[in-house]
């Protein structure tokens, strides 16, 4: 049995398409196809039901994708350990909110590059929900969320804690020198806000709809950094994590508005899947990011 045909089998699978599978690993579909015939005629079993091109594994197939994470596993821990070099590489992608990615490139990612130079990152941006379907398709190595505390058996977290939110604005705004406010007091003003659906906008909209109650920004965008910028030379509102706006307060660009009816149970949690493989490279990546983006 060869390990490149279990390599692609592992593809197929998690990808769920023979066509996906080709181009992550840069062959051509018939080259795939060739690959999973041969594994089957040698196994005499069939790995993948085809119907009207979908395809989906069969019980033996899915009984050979945990050996074939096991063999490779293995494979590659053991030409890790054979690499003459000890120079660790690899190439990762991660996948954040906008407001998460903004922190952790801008603060942090000059330093590791410096340290593991052979270590490439892609870092992408999406909602929670699609966030855990490129988890399961294998197009994506690690996620960061910003929702609610988030569990689930098929994937490990590997580190977390809760996020602090504020609702935030300028410092020349009337409402910076407000001593105490109910949510009802500020939800016809203007407001800044993260796109709808996404992280822990969601949530912030589902704890308000709880209240019969609704905010329709005048402006919706992804960057919090930028909405932070903005706060600052206008009277608008926004509800942001205190990690995007505490330098600015600290200056006394923006106030924290003393809102004591509403708070969010909001975390920041690191997850990869169960099933992945974790190179030295890839450890190395998790514990930079469990250091470097968790209790600050």
């Amino acid at each position: 049995m060869e390990i490149r045909n279990l390599i692609t089998f592992v593809h197929v699978a998690e990808l769920g398409s023979f066509t996906r599978a080709a181009k992550a690993l840069d062959y051509s579909q018939s080259t795939v196809s060739f690959q999973i015939k041969q594994l089957e005629n040698e196994l005499d079993c069939l790995l993948f039901e085809r119907i009207n091109h979908n395809i989906t594994l069969t019980a033996k197939g899915r009984q050979l994708l945990s050996y074939a994470h096991k063999i490779n596993r293995l494979t590659e821990e053991f030409a890790e350990e054979n690499q003459s070099e000890r120079q660790l590489r690899g190439y990762f992608h991660v996948v954040t909110p906008d407001s998460v990615c903004e922190d952790m490139i801008l603060t942090n990612y000059a330093t590791f590059h410096q340290t593991y130079p052979e270590i490439s990152l892609k870092f992408t941006n999406t909602g929670t929900e699609e966030m855990f379907h490129m988890l399961d398709r294998n197009e994506a190595d690690l996620i960061m969320t910003l929702d609610s505390h988030i569990y689930r058996s098929d994937y490990v977290i590997a580190k977390e804690e809760p996020v602090s939110m504020h609702f935030v604005v300028g410092s020349r705004s009337p409402l910076a020198g407000a001593d105490s406010l109910s949510v009802t007091d500020i939800v016809n003003e203007e407001f800044i806000l993260t796109e709808k659906n996404f992280g822990y906008r969601r949530v912030f909209d589902e704890e308000l709809a709880k209240r019969s109650l609704e905010i329709i920004p005048k402006l919706e965008i992804g960057r919090t950094d930028v909405i932070a910028s903005l706060l600052t030379n206008g009277s608008a509102l926004s509800y942001l994590p205190d990690f995007v706006t505490k330098e600015m307060v600290t200056e006394g660009r923006l106030v924290y508005l003393p809102v004591h009816d509403f708070k969010l149970d909001i975390w920041k949690q690191l997850i990869y899947h169960r099933s992945k493989w974790i190179s030295q490279g890839l450890r190395a990546l998790i514990e930079f990011i469990m250091e470097n983006e968790f209790g600050r």
